[in-house]
């Protein structure tokens, strides 16, 4: 097991031109720490963890925060600390002209991940 225990963000931001990258920053037998970078008008599909809860601490831009299967939204900037608990759905559109970046912390590791079919 590593000792590291100090990460710079930036070194695990990964650009795309499709779908956001899941870039994994440390992971331990408690939880997962992961880097998104998502850029203008990208999307994280709303889903939920079963068995965990997801924080994600907003380091730039600004974005539509999904809330619900119904597709309701809260927006969240630049500060801002966004908790889904347990089986809460949740996902992203980054609306700012900038992108939104942001560390997720998945506890527990065994959280799992369901994707919520899209609306009809």
């Amino acid at each position: 097991m590593s000792s590291q225990r100090v990460f710079k963000s930036s070194d695990h931001m990964q650009v795309s031109d499709g779908e956001p990258i899941r870039s994994v920053v440390q992971e331990s037998v408690h939880s997962v720490n992961v880097a998104w970078h998502v850029e203008p008008g990208q999307t994280i599909a709303p889903h939920t963890h079963p068995q965990g809860q997801d924080t994600w601490t907003i380091l730039s831009g600004h974005g539509e925060y999904q809330i619900d299967e119904q597709g309701n939204t809260v927006k969240v900037t630049l500060g801002d600390v966004v908790v889904a608990k347990q089986g809460e759905v949740h996902g992203v559109k980054c609306t700012s002209l900038e992108p939104l970046r942001f560390i997720s912390v998945v506890a527990p590791i065994e959280a799992g991940y369901v994707l919520i079919p899209p609306r009809t």
